[in-house]
């Protein structure tokens, strides 16, 4: 990397000690830069104040539209971040970028959104740290890549992949088993964007070194201090971000493909909601709300997700397709048996809910895809009370399928489609198509949900189907019985792939050495 010294910085439009947040991109404008950090998690390398700033944990992007794109890194000191981006994989004529200060506040990571970039493009960009101390003395730089998405009026095909639950149920960072390999099949895919469908992390899931397989093998886990308790204190959620992270296959993907996450219950704990207090003897702390805030905070910090405001958002990849990304958790009532008749209640809250219906109808995107980290018509128990959307009873809409019904209902009114749902959660895969023949409510347009998980988990299932929204299982492959590891295979990611041309909606459901379970090609509205 050639020197950030002041020649450097006037060539790319920026003055030390200007103060500045960004420099425009390609002829837009500025960017905005957001700091990040306590003591450095497990897998960071222990630093010396002489020494130089180390990035401990790759390069990230994510959030990408047709002309902006978050970067994220971590160092192991604080220090001033740099990103430079062009579109020549050698970086020749990059721009360079001011980023924040990355400090102890929020465990020394820190993220530039990158404005003024050219739609529908793969774009590359090297990051490094300077130290604070010793002006001049900068990490080594790391690179990485990303495509824009296309611009409002582009024709270019949308490729994407998504999936769920990652280093759940015990099954960590395995070296002998080829750690988590299912980042290295979906790289391959090379996809646009990863759309994380919640579970990023399994905070209440700690690993033990050694588990032994029904086949008499052992699975050996790479295990962190972080990782051998449930989380409950802000560094303790950090590390379950930085533990993944560990893993060579995932940080070789992140590096090249921008990610869309959400987040579901585990980044905190299991089934959790709003105002829950634990009776886990595992916890000291066992008010949930506490949790929640500090398991937030740590996602905001590790995961590169736009900072502030609500985690619910849409993202238009030009023409063809808008995603919107629901928050299921935050707004979440209590779990009991769901049979209520009160539609101010359920999952998503009225604003959320209000937010999605208004969005629908706006959108002039060929398909909307609705990234549920719950399943619509899956019954999924917590206990003797329920913790998604269904609750068994095929009859009229009650409890939380009154908000589905309500959006559904508005939709279909309104002459909404294109719809279609994507979600993970429940650790197999499965192709569910909703019809209002075969339901209870018959108000609204008949759509898919695609379902794919676990990236690198337990594997489970398959669930059973509520039949208020009409659902038919046309294919599902789950595990013979539950929490099978890795190593027995039955992990999965669903790739989608929309034509430029026909606007066709292309869908593979693969497992986790990327090989096509089953597929489907659903055509364009009115085509």
């Amino acid at each position: 990397m050639t020197s950030l010294d002041r020649r450097t910085l006037l060539r790319a439009g920026l003055a030390t000690g200007a103060g500045l947040a960004g420099g425009a991109l390609f002829g837009a404008a500025g960017a905005q830069a957001t700091g990040a950090g306590a003591t450095p998690p497990a897998g960071a390398p222990a630093w010396r104040p002489s020494g130089r700033p180390v990035l401990t944990h790759g390069v990230q992007s994510g959030d990408v539209t047709a002309d902006s794109a978050l970067v994220w890194t971590r160092a192991d000191r604080p220090g001033r971040m740099w990103v430079e981006v062009s579109r020549r994989p050698d970086l020749r004529g990059a721009r360079l970028l001011r980023g924040p200060v990355l400090d102890p506040s929020a465990d020394y990571t820190g993220r530039v959104r990158v404005r003024g970039l050219p739609c529908g493009e793969r774009l590359h960009y090297r990051v490094s740290v300077e130290s604070l101390d010793r002006h001049g003395v900068r990490s080594e730089p790391l690179v990485g890549s990303f495509a824009t998405a296309p611009g409002a009026h582009g024709r270019r095909g949308v490729r994407f992949v998504w999936t769920g639950d990652i280093a759940g149920q015990g099954w960590g960072i395995a070296p002998d088993f080829g750690g988590m390999r299912i980042f290295q099949a979906m790289r391959s895919v090379r996809p646009d964007f990863f759309l994380c469908s919640g579970d990023t992390v399994y905070a209440d899931g700690p690993l033990a070194e050694t588990v032994t397989l029904p086949d008499g093998r052992i699975w050996r886990n790479l295990v962190t201090p972080e990782k051998s308790k449930v989380a409950e204190t802000l560094a303790e959620y950090r590390g379950q971000f930085a533990y993944n992270l560990l893993d060579e296959h995932l940080r070789a993907f992140v590096a090249e493909v921008p990610q869309v996450n959400q987040w579901d219950d585990h980044e905190v704990t299991n089934n959790w909601y709003p105002g829950e207090v634990l009776a886990d003897a595992r916890y000291t702390e066992q008010r949930v709300d506490v949790l929640a805030a500090r398991a937030r905070q740590a996602f905001g910090e590790w995961l590169p997700v736009p900072a502030g405001g609500p985690l619910y958002r849409k993202l238009s990849y030009g023409p063809l397709l808008d995603v919107f990304v629901l928050d299921m958790r935050t707004y979440k009532d209590p779990n009991d048996g769901n049979t209520y008749a009160d539609p101010l209640r359920g999952l998503l809250g009225r604003e959320q809910r209000e937010w999605l219906v208004r969005e629908l109808k706006r959108s002039r995107a060929t398909w909307k895809v609705i990234a549920n980290d719950l399943p619509i018509g899956l019954v999924v128990p917590d206990g003797s009370a329920q913790e998604g959307v269904a609750q068994g009873d095929p009859g009229a809409p009650a409890g939380r399928e009154l908000e589905f019904a309500e959006v559904l209902g508005s939709a279909h009114r309104a002459g909404v489609t294109g719809i279609v749902f994507l979600t993970a959660d429940v650790h197999y895969t499965a192709a569910h198509h909703y019809d209002p023949a075969r339901a209870a409510v018959a108000d609204f347009t008949p759509f898919w949900e695609f379902v794919s998980g676990p990236a690198h988990a337990g594997a489970f299932g398959p669930n059973a189907l509520d039949g208020t929204f009409g659902p038919k299982a046309v294919f599902v492959n789950a595990p013979p019985r539950a929490n099978t590891s890795p190593a027995e295979g039955f992990q999965h990611f669903g790739e989608v792939a929309i034509d430029g041309e026909s606007g066709a909606f292309t869908v593979h459901l693969r497992d986790r050495d990327g090989a096509s379970l089953w597929t489907t090609t659903l055509p364009a509205p009115g085509r």
